[in-house]
């Protein structure tokens, strides 16, 4: 997704462009404890492909293994150039290259390209796009059963279903590929509205969601107010908490535990603007301790 963006940048004619990229664990001077590994993905506007396999250790020089990997991406450049001529490549008894895509949707793509900064996704088919007056945005990799609870709740204390969000666009990575906008969006029931956005930041969510409440953790609230996301500057946390307050948002506060220690509304120290959009949910309501970043961790 990085080298696609770079192609975008370099070249804005309309030309089909396309991202490669590559990723090994070969052979070393030194006895290497893990498998040798190559894996490889293809970004392009319109599909993501990734290649896998898991090479026979100790079978092939550094050398042999570099030229194996070379002729691998070659063979991917040519699969992005659509051309059918492959490089032959020397594999050895119980090797095999995994192949997966995504080939999106086009409302997909106009998301991924920037020419929407929206997307509704599951649901009742032929509901208008308008959102819920209540989101609940989150990375939701994966999601769980906090989640699903915090949802709950939500819709039973604002009386209005709660729509989930996505941002595909963080401050500091490239944006989320189709594999995996297709993989986070699957896990949600078909009945679950799902919109995946470009607003990376709340203030833009505030933008594209004017007069919601928002679903959020004391963690995540904390965050909103901490200058070191405006660089440093107090005066622009502030007025960006201002410009939410101004498009009629309010954030509906679940307490979450932080370093074993749970943090409610009451734990934070918010500017008074930020604290008057914000309602909590009694800890006797809600105290689920799940992370999803403790669920990734447990996975590998």
């Amino acid at each position: 997704m990085a080298a696609f963006r770079r192609a975008c940048r370099f070249d804005d004619s309309g030309a089909p462009l396309a991202g490669v990229a590559c990723t090994a664990s070969l052979a070393t001077d030194r006895p290497k404890r893990g498998p040798h590994r190559v894996h490889l993905a293809l970004q392009t506007d319109r599909a993501t492909t990734t290649w896998s396999v898991e090479l026979r250790k100790g079978a092939r020089t550094r050398a042999e293994e570099e030229e194996l990997v070379r002729s691998l991406v070659l063979n991917l450049v040519a699969e992005a150039c659509g051309l059918s001529e492959r490089l032959d490549l020397p594999w050895l008894e119980g090797e095999r290259l995994e192949t997966s895509g995504v080939i999106a949707p086009e409302a997909w793509r106009d998301l991924l390209l920037g020419r929407v900064d929206a997307v509704r996704h599951g649901g009742p088919t032929g509901q208008a796009d308008r959102p819920s007056r209540a989101i609940f945005p989150g990375a939701f990799n994966p999601l769980h059963a906090a989640h699903r609870r915090m949802a709950q709740i939500a819709w039973e204390m604002l009386g209005v279903p709660v729509e989930f969000e996505l941002a595909i666009v963080n401050v500091d990575k490239p944006p989320l590929d189709y594999q995996e906008m297709q993989g986070r969006t699957a896990q949600f029931a078909p009945e679950d509205v799902i919109w995946l956005t470009r607003t990376a930041t709340f203030e833009e969510k505030s933008a594209r969601f004017p007069g919601v409440t928002f679903v959020v953790g004391a963690d995540t609230l904390a965050r909103i107010a901490d200058p070191r996301y405006y660089g440093g500057r107090p005066s622009a946390c502030q007025a960006a908490v201002e410009r939410i307050a101004a498009r009629g948002c309010r954030f509906l506060v679940f307490g979450r535990a932080v370093e074993g220690r749970f943090l409610g509304l009451n734990d934070l120290d918010l500017p008074p603007t930020l604290r008057g959009l914000c309602s909590e949910v009694p800890g006797d309501r809600f105290r689920m301790n799940v992370s999803s970043s403790e669920i990734r961790k447990g996975q590998t």
